[in-house]
């Protein structure tokens, strides 16, 4: 973890411990998240704002519950472990879902290259759960892809196929899109079809 993660999350979890100085009891998201949650590629911490309260909810049980973010190559994973089981114990979770989902949502600037043609192509595997323009579906439990932080994106493919997300037996979406994601043969058609839901 670089100095400047370390020094961002320790900030964070200061905040979260009761430490003053943060206008909102939820502004340490924003330390790693990005002015309003929309994301900060220089630490790799993911655009939030806009996200389904469901998924948020969702997500934040799974870190609190070890569910996600424990295996040991999964370093922002372990970040956010602390997180979400400190808003679970304080009784604050729906607190900080409504917090962050609420911040104004900003498209993110793109920055994986691919083939979106061809991306278009595997993504026909993708529009049965998370819909034909990456809008998601609540009744699948499939969030929106469009307008997410596409490297984010491409971290997340790649952990599936590793086994570092979607491993543990309590995860069912997760196991579900493990399965989905070996229909991308390598790097390249990750980078493909995360370009393509770029242009959602």
């Amino acid at each position: 973890m670089n100095a400047i993660r370390r020094t961002l999350l320790a900030a964070a979890l200061g905040s979260l411990l009761g430490v003053a100085g943060a206008e909102n009891k939820f502004d340490y998201c924003l330390l790693c998240h990005g002015a309003a949650a929309n994301g900060n590629a220089g630490i790799r911490a993911p655009k939030l704002a806009g996200m389904e309260p469901w998924y948020l909810t969702r997500q934040l049980e799974n870190f609190a519950a070890g569910i996600r973010g424990t295996p040991g190559d999964d370093g922002s994973g372990h970040e956010m472990g602390p997180v979400g089981l400190r808003v679970k114990q304080e009784g604050t979770l729906a607190d900080a879902v409504t917090f962050v989902g609420g911040l104004p949502p900003v498209r993110p600037v793109v920055t994986i290259a691919g083939d979106a043609k061809h991306g278009k192509q595997l993504y026909a595997a993708c529009a049965s759960c998370h819909g034909v323009k990456g809008a998601g579906n609540a009744q699948l439990q499939a969030p929106a892809l469009a307008a997410r932080s596409d490297w984010y994106l491409v971290t997340q493919l790649k952990n599936f196929q590793a086994g570092l997300r979607g491993a543990d037996e309590r995860d069912t979406y997760g196991a579900q899109m493990r399965a989905v994601v070996t229909s991308l043969p390598d790097e390249k058609a990750i980078a493909d079809v995360v370009a393509y839901i770029n242009t959602l």
